[in-house]
């Protein structure tokens, strides 16, 4: 078969061998078509997109990026436009809708039909980081008292346009969720048994206001197709689907990826961003973490008589704040990602915290002996750092250095593994407290604790 590339479809459309065309986008992947649609002229896209099958484009133009999407829809007819948005799951049209302007809304929901459009109105009540935003209310609603032969009807008349029928919920008539039960459960069953005594009654399910990390790590630890969604009322208002949980469990590891290492979130592919869009995402924080760090400056400005009194202290000023600031953020990196699958809470702070000090205690140790051997053998023999020399002095140098170390790195781990779940108890992201704003902290303290240890343990500062 012949590989699919984007200067292939152009060569076949400027050729106008659309039958040919047609024929080998129709045997392709929906996610690879759409891959390939993006390295295509704009010229050209709406030529090839109108090749493709109906129910294929529905699924091509969900993959595409908003830019993508919106040269398509200008360059639609109404009767075109009309049959794409027919052909979609509405959270898939409300996912669309939010990353389009204005007038190009406005011309989607103009072609909608009254069902669509009240189904997109009522998801677009609920916040976006909600269950409620994800969740599709396209699913197999049954009573209890169907039969498994009536329900299996049911999903034969209604099934063709929802996005899961393995799954279906059971309700009473004012939509309040009494169960859920799975295709294979009345497959397995006697056509004539009622809904209601195959059904799981004990169902997990999320409120619309529940956050959506927390539903997807829901649909992730239960190893869940969907989830159901209710109001607070417990009527039965849509599902999470599995496809959507994965969407959300990306999206929100690439946010934490990018607030760790101190830039403001963005969802745009970085070759799609132009320099400035990259520029305004990052010069906020590196300005702030450049003042932040002022405190640094103005502790080692206030002990400048103790370093001139003994200048081989200087020398491993930045060893100590490397070693603290990589220390605080093993431990906020280990825990944002313990906060974010749920594995940790702010009920277990005590547990964590005393982990975190045993695992500290023993880091401490084996990095303050590495770090006397290194300062003896290396910075004293070999290299003779600052003018260090096997002498009393020294070696009361190297104490201070490595009981330092030591303290630094308790110290860290402990604020490293304390601040994320305090930032998540009171509202912030756990991951603003990664690592640039630990390390800043754990510099500064590291700073205070070598001068307070040499002013105590070396004589003459």
């Amino acid at each position: 078969m012949m590989e699919l590339t984007p200067r292939i479809i152009e060569e076949l459309i400027e050729n106008k061998q659309y039958a040919r065309l047609r024929s080998i986008l129709n045997e392709e992947n929906a996610v690879d078509i759409s891959n390939i649609f993006s390295d295509i002229s704009e010229e050209l896209l709406p030529i090839a997109f109108r090749l493709l099958s109906k129910e294929l484009a529905a699924e091509i133009f969900v993959e595409m990026e908003s830019e993508q999407q919106q040269v398509l829809i200008k360059s639609f007819s109404d009767t075109e436009l009309k049959n794409v948005i027919n052909e979609l799951y509405d959270d898939d049209m409300v996912d669309i809708i939010e990353e389009m302007p204005a007038n190009v809304v406005k011309r989607i929901l103009a072609n909608a039909n009254s069902q669509t459009r009240a189904s997109i109105n009522e998801l677009l009540k609920y916040a976006s980081d909600s269950a409620g935003g994800i969740m599709t209310t396209e699913y197999v609603r049954l009573q209890p008292t169907m039969t498994v032969e009536q329900a299996f009807e049911r999903i034969r008349r209604v099934g063709v346009d929802k996005e899961t029928i393995y799954n279906c919920y059971v309700t009473d008539e004012e939509k309040k969720l009494l169960g859920v039960v799975s295709v294979k459960d009345m497959l397995l069953s006697d056509y004539d048994r009622p809904v209601e005594q195959i059904m799981e009654t004990n169902v997990i399910y999320a409120n619309t206001t529940e956050d959506k990390e927390s539903v997807a790590n829901k649909i992730k630890n239960y190893g869940f197709l969907a989830l159901p969604v209710v109001d607070l009322e417990s009527r039965l208002v849509g599902i999470v689907t599995y496809d959507d949980a994965i969407d959300v469990i990306s999206s929100e590891s690439g946010e934490d990826m990018q607030i760790m290492a101190a830039i403001t979130p963005s969802d745009a592919p970085y070759l799609k961003r132009s320099a400035i869009s990259i520029y305004k995402s990052r010069i906020p924080w590196l300005l702030l973490l450049m003042i932040s760090a002022t405190f640094t400056g103005l502790i080692i400005s206030s002990f400048e008589s103790a370093l001139a009194a003994s200048v081989a202290l200087t020398a491993f000023i930045p060893m100590l704040m490397d070693t603290g600031g990589n220390s605080g953020s093993q431990s906020s990196v280990t825990i944002i990602r313990g906060l974010s699958l749920g594995e940790i809470g702010f009920g277990d702070i005590f547990r964590v915290i005393w982990k975190e000090i045993r695992v500290s205690v023993l880091c401490a140790v084996t990095l303050a002996a590495a770090g006397f051997v290194k300062i003896v053998l290396v910075d004293m023999m070999l290299i003779k750092t600052s003018s260090l020399t096997l002498d009393k002095d020294s070696f009361l140098v190297a104490a201070v250095v490595c009981i330092t170390l030591a303290v630094t790195v308790i110290v860290a781990k402990f604020i490293g593994c304390t601040l994320p779940i305090i930032a998540r108890k009171i509202g912030f992201d756990p991951a603003v407290m990664a690592s640039p704003f630990i390390t800043t902290i754990v510099d500064a303290i590291s700073l205070l604790l070598y001068f307070l240890f040499a002013w105590t343990i070396i004589p003459g500062l």
